[in-house]
């Protein structure tokens, strides 16, 4: 059976997630969270931590452990292994065994509970990854880098979506010219994507015309994502 994986980063680290059709939820890696909150990046280490821990949890909290579930996940030498698993609620009451300096800023990044703009458009970034709607978007037009612009940031910012009417710079480098942006987008469009080198100018060309006022990362990683795949 094919699982649909997500993985999530934490500070530059990986939480594996695997979906779990016949229940509807997420099921994420037991040792990436056990890794973060305990501030050690040493696979070997944190998967003996974690069965040093489950021994404990057995006589404390039964039910958190009976709770875990198993599925095969790229463990880093590459191999697909079994690995503890946990839901939500699973992922949560395991955070609260360890110190709350550590466990506090790594559940509100779990719970998305940031309330930056930032914030709010990853969320909707890793809402977009795991739903079908990515699946509708227009691959390597401008229809569809707008597409995922309102996706990312409807609600944010009232420019959601809308090509830029004004000149933009960041430090020394002046981005695509507003004037001629429409027209810019339009040749970029008809670019090749026959070869992985005709994709990477493509997605040099959209980078350099930085089509919105804002978000304009996030929204063409994705873009180049759909076009790669």
């Amino acid at each position: 059976m094919h699982h649909k994986i997500s993985i999530r980063f934490y500070d530059n680290k990986e939480v594996r997630a695997i979906w779990d059709e016949g229940n509807s939820k997420w099921w994420f890696s037991v040792i990436d969270v056990v890794g973060i909150l305990n501030e050690d990046s040493d696979y070997t280490k944190v998967r003996n931590y974690w069965k040093y821990l489950k021994t404990k949890l057995k006589k404390e909290n039964p039910q958190l452990v009976s709770a875990t579930n198993q599925f095969k996940l790229v463990a880093p030498d590459r191999k697909s292994r079994l690995t503890d698993a946990l839901d939500s609620d699973g992922v949560i009451a395991l955070a609260k065994h360890f110190p709350n300096n550590r466990a506090m800023k790594f559940l509100d990044w779990f719970l998305y509970s940031e309330t930056t703009i930032d914030g709010q458009s990853k969320k909707k970034a890793y809402t977009l990854f795991e739903s079908n709607l990515i699946n509708d978007f227009e691959i390597g037009t401008t229809k569809g880098l707008k597409q995922i612009h309102a996706y990312l940031f409807g609600g944010l910012y009232n420019f959601a979506g809308k090509i830029r009417q004004k000149n933009i710079s960041k430090w020394w480098f002046k981005f695509a010219n507003a004037e001629f942006l429409e027209s810019t987008l339009a040749n970029i469009e008809k670019m090749s994507e026959s070869t992985f080198d005709d994709i990477i100018k493509k997605y040099v060309e959209t980078n350099i015309a930085h089509p919105f006022m804002e978000g304009n990362g996030r929204t063409t990683r994705i873009w180049f994502d759909l076009i790669l795949k």
